[in-house]
Parts: structure tokens; sequence; C-alpha cells
């Protein structure tokens, strides 16, 4: 399969898509993080104009991902919207959008700190976190957790230097007993993974940051990875 890089986290085989989404085929599950919906227009309820553009462009690449994979059940880790009146401020367009992607899934909202509470209006099961095999699915890492955890929160990126020049990029973060995903949000950053926010995650000696490419996910050690 193009763009896709298999990684084994925690025992389980899981499918590391380019667009930013991960897949785990035993599950009939894709899993995405940090889609950030309403993120432009939260801004300009503050008086920061954004192009109101970026729900529409988010869900038509989440549209392209569901499309390939076919999920049985799709896990949302959180901040799906930029904050707890996103889903109400969502165009009718984009709102159709949406229900369609969710008709006839499991579909599995897990609280962010952005959007603690149930997206109003919109159907899927609201939790806080879920366990599934031997994983766990939750939106914030959490130093010392067991073996298994799969989460957002972090939006990691990765830099590289090779023959004096840079490539960054945004990536999944592992060392096949954790994964942070991508955040999948048009208009969400990222963190780089030297950052001292990601200190006591991660074994280093066995980490990989999985970059995404135009064509390919590029898999990373720790050791070949620079600060910003």
């Amino acid at each position: 399969m193009t763009g896709v890089a298999p990684h084994r986290l925690a025992g389980h085989l899981v499918l590391l898509d380019r667009s930013g989404v991960m897949m785990l085929s035993e599950m009939d599950t894709l899993v995405v993080a940090d889609l950030h919906l309403e993120k432009g227009s939260s801004f300009a309820r503050r008086g920061m104009m954004l192009p109101p553009y970026d729900t529409g462009e988010t869900l038509k690449r989440l549209d392209a991902a569901i499309d390939y994979w076919r999920p049985g059940r799709v896990v949302a880790l959180g901040d799906s919207f930029h904050d707890d009146g996103g889903a109400g401020r969502m165009t009718g367009e984009d709102r159709q959008t949406l229900r369609g992607l969710m008709e006839g899934r499991d579909w599995i909202w897990i609280a962010g700190n952005h959007d603690p509470a149930p997206p109003e209006g919109l159907p899927g099961r609201s939790m806080a976190s879920l366990a599934a095999g031997n994983l766990l699915f939750r939106h914030e890492p959490l130093a010392g957790a067991a073996e298994g955890e799969v989460a957002g929160h972090l939006h990691p990126g990765a830099r590289i230097v090779q023959r004096g020049r840079a490539v960054r990029a945004p990536c999944f973060a592992s060392d096949g007993s954790r994964m942070i995903l991508p955040a999948f949000g048009a208009y969400a950053g990222s963190l780089n993974v030297r950052h001292t926010a990601y200190a006591g995650l991660f074994d280093w000696s066995r980490f990989c940051a999985f970059m995404l490419g135009e064509e390919r996910v590029f898999c990373v050690r720790g050791q070949h990875l620079v600060a910003d």
C-alpha cells in the first residue's frame, strides 16, 4: 500500500497512513486525533480573523481517509472541536458531511481539553477513554501510563537536517509501547518531539518519528532528530 507504514504497537499491527490517521484492521477501527473543527470560527469570535474554511478542508481529508479504509468504527481522540460550542457553529453543509461520515459506523468521541462535553446535536458515543485489546485510547498522554496507550493532544512533529537542508513535518510518535498521533485539523500546528513536553513519555532507544511525506511515511530514529 502506497503511503502506509506498518508498525507493531503493544502486540497489535497498526497501519500509519500519510494522511495522519491510524488503522487497526484487526479491530476494523480508524483512529484520528485533534480535528479542531471550527477553529477558524472560534478565533473569529475573539477578533482574530482566519479564513473560515478549515472545517470543510479537514472533513474533506477525513472523508478521503474513511473512503479508503472503510472502517466499521472511528475513534476521534479528543479536541475534535476547538471549543465546546464548535459543533453548534458548523455550517449546514459541513454538518451534513460529518453526519454522512458517521452514518453506519460506531463513532467514538473521546473527550479533549478543548471539547470536554459531547458535541451538540451529533450522534456517536462520548467517552473519557476507550480500552480495546491491549490498547487504551485517550486524549492526553500520561507519563508512566501502561503499555498500549494511544493519544493525541501534543500534535507531534519532527525535524531532521541532511546535507545542510532541514525538513520538518508532522509525525506519528512511538516507541512500540505508546503512540501519539499527529493533529489532523487543517489549522492544527505541530510540536517538535524534542520539546520538553514529551519528557518521560518514550523509551528513546526504541523511538521512531513516523514523518508524513508527500507520498510516504518515513520512520526516523530518535538519534537523527533535532530540535527547532
